[in-house]
């Protein structure tokens, strides 16, 4: 009896049709597996000089504000009218603005909880929750063998599951999968305390520097590792 492939079932091939757009559609698909990373692909995989300014520059509004004023309402609407004209250039440009719409519900959200709390460091709660989603969701992978960064690299190259059959690729798959571990639990390690303490402004700035730069490090780091494998000569 010949195996099945899941790919092969033309009720399950939408939805890997779609999982694999996402995948290409991630910073990861930004160098394909088995290609050097570049700084140019670093920029485009945090989607570009824009979207670099739309994911920073609410946190540090944040942060200034904060800072300087210790008002919680300016605090927070301010980020909040920052990512709506975010989404307006990108209507007006005719530019990709699901990201930028995807920002403004996040800010929105997190403004209105501090606002019906009149808490400043609850403005940081949704984050601890979606760093704490993804982390569950990479333990997950690694308790099932399935690691989430072998998943993501299989669906980019239309590879289905032979990587898993491949003790280096499934190696470095697992390997990445605890690094991006790591950067969860860090976040959640290093900003509940700080949240738990109510020290404000020391958790929306170590939220900026473990955002965006320790993001783009691990991505490259990724990339690296990803590399090993796939640029290796094939076996024939």
């Amino acid at each position: 009896m010949s195996e099945t492939n899941p790919g092969d079932d033309p009720n399950l091939k939408p939805l890997g049709e779609s999982l694999a757009a996402a995948a290409k559609n991630s910073g990861f698909g930004a160098v394909q597996p088995g290609e050097a990373p570049s700084a140019g692909a670093l920029l485009a995989a945090m989607g570009g000089a824009r979207g670099l300014v739309e994911s920073i520059l609410p946190g540090l509004a944040f942060l200034i504000i904060f800072t300087v004023t210790q008002d919680l309402f300016l605090s927070v609407s301010i980020p909040v009218a920052l990512a709506v004209i975010f989404v307006v250039v990108r209507a007006i440009t005719r530019t990709p603005w699901s990201s930028a719409l995807v920002g403004v519900l996040g800010v929105a959200l997190s403004a209105g909880f501090a606002l019906i709390t009149g808490r400043a460091e609850d403005n940081f709660v949704l984050g601890f929750f979606i760093n704490g989603a993804f982390l569950l969701a990479l333990i997950l992978s690694v308790a099932v063998r399935w690691p989430l960064i072998g998943v993501i690299v299989s669906l980019i190259r239309s590879e289905g599951s032979a990587w898993r059959g491949d003790k280096a690729k499934f190696r470095v798959a697992l390997i990445a999968t605890l690094l991006w571990c790591g950067l969860f639990a860090v976040r959640l390690g290093v900003e509940l305390p700080l949240y738990f303490a109510e020290n404000t402004g020391a958790l929306a700035a170590l939220k900026l520097l473990l955002g965006v730069p320790l993001y783009a490090a691990m991505l490259w780091v990724t990339w690296l590792l990803v590399r090993t494998v796939y640029a290796r000569p094939q076996s024939d």
